[in-house]
């Protein structure tokens, strides 16, 4: 827990330092999945467990109702994304986990929903929590593309996912603060796509990110 050594001023420093490390791609790749499943219909699924299981349900609730125009909450004839998160269903993973164990808690969930074409956000900043890994190990044999959002060294996250937007650093809570920060950057980018707004705009010029500096 860095905070315990720094001060406010250089953990706020440290944190800066840790964004300038991260693979702008990475996030943008996130965000192009997201809005392919827009784009065919199918469903993202995101899971994770303690803070990364509130990051979950967070950027849940982000995509479902802010992908969205204002002026469109009461047009049904809008097309949305289809997003669920899977920490939230409360007796049904406490059913799973009490009955059967808790590293079921998400597979059995997508057993029930899941299709070829979804996609799998499975967050876990070890990237070695054993209900994450189980979830990706059954999407990546039915097609479902599976994104690891990781920390530390990646975890065996790192090696199952198909695809991975990793923060490299051993410490939870900044590794989690920056999952929350990206999945915001994404959101904003699946609206503007979505909506034909800002950098997606006809009217405006195209702006791309820089990709993270070799060390």
């Amino acid at each position: 827990m860095l905070g315990t050594e720094l001060n406010v001023e250089a953990y706020m420093n440290r944190f800066g330092e840790l964004l300038k490390q991260l693979d702008a791609s990475q996030i943008v790749g996130l965000s192009d999945a997201i809005y392919q499943c827009y784009e065919q219909g199918t469903t993202v699924f995101i899971c994770g467990n303690g803070g990364s299981g509130s990051n979950s349900s967070h950027f849940c609730e982000d995509l479902g109702k802010s992908t969205l125009d204002p002026k469109d909450f009461e047009n049904d004839d809008v097309k949305r994304l289809r997003v669920m998160s899977l920490t939230d269903n409360t007796p049904y993973i406490l059913a799973w986990g009490n009955d059967e164990g808790f590293d079921r808690i998400f597979v059995e969930q997508l057993k029930n929903f899941a299709q070829p074409g979804d996609l799998l956000i499975a967050i876990s900043g070890s990237g070695n929590s054993p209900n994450i890994l189980k979830a990706v190990e059954w999407s990546n044999r039915h097609q479902v593309t599976t994104w690891g959002i990781t920390g530390y060294t990646g975890g065996k996250l790192s090696e199952l996912a198909q695809h991975e937007l990793h923060v490299p650093l051993d410490d939870m809570g900044m590794v989690e603060s920056v999952h929350m920060l990206a999945f915001h950057w994404v959101l904003n980018d699946v609206h503007a796509k979505i909506n034909g707004v800002g950098r997606y705009d006809s009217k405006s010029a195209p702006q791309t990110l820089p990709l993270r500096k070799a060390a």
